[in-house]
């Protein structure tokens, strides 16, 4: 007694597991997906922030009243180097010494002039550093050098 060809089904394709042998072999995907994006998320979620950590040596915190005057010069020079009253200082004591020159009874001018050469970035974060550290006097004194280029 053999079936019709049309309801018979290769070995590979019967299945113990499965109550109807001529049923649809396909499995529905979509919970499957549902569940592994709702991981997903409660994974990203659940992720601790990163905590890098760089350390940095922080200037002094005494900044002598005698470096400051009632009309400071900041200069950058082309390699980069800020220069107050002509001593050379890194990026913090600028901010350091802004501070103090804005903090006094009277603040302090500060006459800021970069070279024609110095880099936009560097001069940037000069700028920067004496507007986060409250300067309320600044000059430009050697812009009208300038003028003819803009």
């Amino acid at each position: 007694m053999r079936k019709s060809s049309r309801f018979q089904r290769s070995r590979f394709h019967s299945s113990i597991f499965r109550a109807d042998p001529n049923g649809d072999p396909d499995i529905n995907t979509t919970p499957l997906i549902d569940v592994m994006l709702v991981m997903l998320v409660m994974f990203i979620i659940t992720i601790p922030p990163p905590t890098h950590s760089v350390d940095i040596v922080l200037p002094s915190q005494g900044v002598v009243d005698g470096r400051i005057l009632d009309e400071n010069h900041v200069t950058i020079d082309a390699s980069d180097i800020i220069r107050w009253n002509g001593d050379a200082i890194d990026l913090a004591e600028l901010g350091l010494l802004v501070k103090a020159a804005s903090n006094r009874s009277e603040p302090a001018m500060l006459l800021f002039e970069p070279e024609a050469r110095a880099r936009y970035l560097r001069v940037d974060e000069a700028i920067g550093a004496i507007r986060r550290n409250g300067a309320s006097r600044i000059a430009f004194p050697g812009i009208n050098r300038y003028r003819d280029l803009i």
